[in-house]
């Protein structure tokens, strides 16, 4: 019955995923979508408790006894003016889902409707997470450090991908999204005329020669069967043409898979940016923030997953798909507990929904959201009635 159940549900995800869609919210204002999903909940008599801020968690008690096992879904949005013209177009001007969490949170939504019903069924619990502020890489930290792991054995996500075609899911053990975090670098020397190169200490010229000469710390100080990215996107320096600069300021990224690496960049960049500013009798200084650490699957979920999607939609449902060195702070979950986080393809070249995420022009193959839902559901109830 509970199959057919989810097949019933599914005018309402995409009327759910619509909604969304229409009233997108930024990272820690998701005052609106909070709202929404709390009245929705209310109105099928699901208790919630709010949580970091715009957060929400919904636990469903089983009457047998059991562990608990927990579904997180990311319900903000982006600063992306949206430039698609379908009748559920964003109404908030320079919001836009353009990453599919609309998809996310209807989906969850969804399942938190059908798991309730369904409830004398559950062996343990389920505990969903609707978790804000996932594109600041912000929320999932603070929602476990108010205890929304507390007591959950293990956790699971989806990520609707564009890359990945409709009725498709990748769902390996491992390393799946890189770590993210930030570097803030200032290179001090001397400023003066621009006629008078010998009298001073240009910032501009070591700023180029050390984003240059970075590179061969990813080439040759770290293993080539390793990925690592570092790349530097803002450079601030100079204030005048015939001004030759007495500081650099530059912003950029870096990006690993594997967390021993993670431990030793800042350290292998701060000898490189010393070493050549040394040679320019120049200043270095380095300021390494931590984002999110590497997204891994643990292998046991990942493998349990990878069953639940063979059954649900077949064996030619699964598909490799590499590891990418974007980031997503579903790794602060899977750092706690074991879990896992599935990419649901969302590609349909047929209907344009093949752009990248976090273009204008994002949009996503519905039909995609019913499978979607459908996983959330039978690996939770899977993982309970295995554990």
């Amino acid at each position: 019955m509970i199959n057919k159940t989810i097949y019933d549900y599914h005018g309402k995800v995409v009327q759910y995923r619509r909604h969304f869609h229409q009233f997108p919210e930024v990272s820690w204002q998701e005052l609106k979508t909070s709202a929404y999903i709390k009245s929705e909940l209310e109105k099928n008599n699901i208790p919630y408790k709010s949580i970091a801020k715009t957060g929400i968690e919904v636990m469903i008690k089983g009457d047998v006894p059991g562990k608990t096992v927990a579904l997180r879904a990311d319900i903000d949005a982006l600063n992306v003016n949206e430039a698609t013209s379908h009748g559920y177009k964003s109404r908030n001007e320079g919001v836009m889902h353009a990453c599919g969490h609309d998809g996310h949170t209807a989906m969850l939504l969804c399942a938190a409707l059908i798991l309730n019903e369904y409830k004398s069924e559950i062996k343990g619990s389920v505990k969903l997470l609707f978790q804000p502020a996932e594109e600041m890489v912000e929320g999932a930290k603070r929602m476990i450090q108010e205890g929304a792991l507390e007591n959950v054995d293990a956790i699971f996500g989806i990520h609707l991908w564009t890359e990945i075609e409709t009725g498709k899911i990748s769902l390996e053990s491992g390393p799946r999204m890189a770590s993210g975090d930030y570097l803030l670098v200032d290179i001090k020397g001397k400023g003066g005329h621009g006629s008078l190169p010998h009298q001073t200490v240009d910032a501009s010229l070591i700023a180029a020669s050390f984003i240059s000469n970075i590179q061969s710390l990813v080439s040759r100080e770290i293993d080539p069967l390793e990925s690592v990215v570092i790349s530097f996107g803002k450079i601030e320096s100079g204030s005048r043409f015939n001004i030759i600069s007495g500081h650099a300021h530059l912003e950029g990224t870096a990006r690993c898979f594997s967390p021993q690496i993670r431990k030793v960049l800042a350290d292998l960049i701060c000898q490189h940016g010393d070493h050549i500013c040394q040679a320019y009798n120049a200043s270095f200084e380095l300021e390494f923030r931590e984002g999110t650490p590497p997204t891994i699957n643990d292998s046991t979920i990942a493998e349990l997953g990878e069953r639940v999607v063979e059954s649900c939609f077949g064996k030619n449902a699964l598909v490799s798909y590499n590891k990418t060195t974007g980031s997503e702070d579903m790794a602060y979950y899977l750092e706690k507990i074991p879990g896992a986080i599935a990419f649901v393809g969302a590609r349909n070249d047929g209907i344009e929904c093949n752009y990248p995420h976090h273009h204008p022009k994002f949009n996503i193959d519905e039909d995609s959201l019913l499978i979607g839902l459908e996983l959330y559901i039978k690996f939770a109830l899977s993982y309970l009635s295995k554990s």
